[in-house]
């Protein structure tokens, strides 16, 4: 999601001594830029993200997926995306709970959405055996099968989901969650008992992100791995346990690292390691890259999971885009 700039009248307006709690997503254009931002990351144009051949082509290929979110979104009737009604949003903001749970039943009309995504895909697949068999596998299950796969996706569980179906249904909750978070008042979504979990969804974050621009300037985001609303926290501190006394910073150039240099191109991307917890969760920083993405770039930066996972870490939480506990 990349800011708007603010014209220089409206910076004098601000009060520059409020933080933004929460940023919606602008689901109409975070897919088409994420895309793009998959193929420059494939293509090794980013400076501190060294992307290898074989997980090149895999990118391209989420890069295709994710365009298919964004066409369907454009394709699909505005009615797909319905939201609760306002009592029941209400309700889960005064008792501070997620307005649009990604848990208990899901509206039926994300199928919609997956059907669509699948039909975009369609034409690419004509090419590559692999991805139609694939798409095959997916139109074949019924109705309690996808949506069993779709639990499992949501819990990030190894059993009743298959590796290389999973991308394709996680990518149809996104879109529909997505689209329903743009459409919510976010000065009146309230923080969750623990600020580890989305507070629009209660997903979990599949990475930071420190933004720059307007009242955002500085600060750290996570950013939902299902609504992509990211929201608020404050810098060294561990999203997963929120310890802050075992912090530390890891880059895939710890000489880089170390030296601290203001444009070093490491730490665009970093893991943010926690010794209480023993989990690490990658931080990006738009004031070295202004176009990260945050679920693209942690998709991209796998060399970063290898080093931190040898150092006896695990991931707080998964990527939508990819089945890490599959082999």
């Amino acid at each position: 999601m990349v800011q708007r700039l603010l014209e220089p009248g409206e910076i004098e307006t601000l009060d520059h001594t409020a933080i933004p709690r929460l940023l919606l997503p602008e689901a109409r254009s975070l897919f088409t830029a994420r895309a793009a931002r998959l193929r420059q990351l494939a293509n090794n144009q980013i400076k501190g993200i060294p992307v290898g051949e074989t997980l090149a082509g895999y990118l391209n290929m989420m890069a295709a997926l994710v365009d298919a979110q964004a066409t369907a979104i454009r394709s699909l009737p505005a009615d797909t995306f319905a939201m609760p009604d306002a009592a029941t949003i209400q309700l889960a903001i005064d008792h501070h709970m997620p307005p649009l749970p990604v848990s208990g039943q899901r509206p039926a009309m994300w199928r919609r959405v997956f059907d669509a995504i699948l039909d975009q895909l369609d034409a690419l697949a004509a090419g590559q055996p692999q991805l139609a068999a694939v798409l095959a596998e997916l139109r074949a299950l019924d109705t309690a099968q996808l949506e069993g796969c779709a639990d499992a996706v949501l819990a990030e569980l190894t059993e009743g989901v298959h590796p290389l179906h999973a991308p394709f249904v996680a990518a149809a909750i996104q879109v529909m969650w997505t689209m329903r978070a743009s459409q919510l008042d976010g000065r009146s979504v309230q923080p969750l008992v623990t600020n580890t979990l989305c507070p629009v969804c209660g997903a979990h974050p599949v990475a930071s992100v420190i933004r720059i621009g307007g009242q955002s300037q500085g600060y750290r985001y996570l950013q939902c791995s299902c609504c992509s609303s990211e929201w608020h926290m404050v810098r060294v501190k561990c999203s997963c346990c929120e310890g802050t006394a075992k912090v530390a910073y890891q880059s895939i150039d710890q000489e880089l690292e170390a030296e601290n240099k203001a444009n070093d191109p490491s730490k665009v991307a970093r893991a943010e390691t926690c010794d209480e917890c023993h989990t690490y969760r990658k931080i990006f920083n738009q004031e070295h890259d202004f176009y990260v993405d945050p679920l693209a770039d942690d998709l991209a930066s796998l060399a970063l999971d290898l080093l931190v996972g040898e150092a006896g870490y695990a991931r707080a939480s998964g990527n939508p885009l990819l089945w890490f506990n599959a082999e």
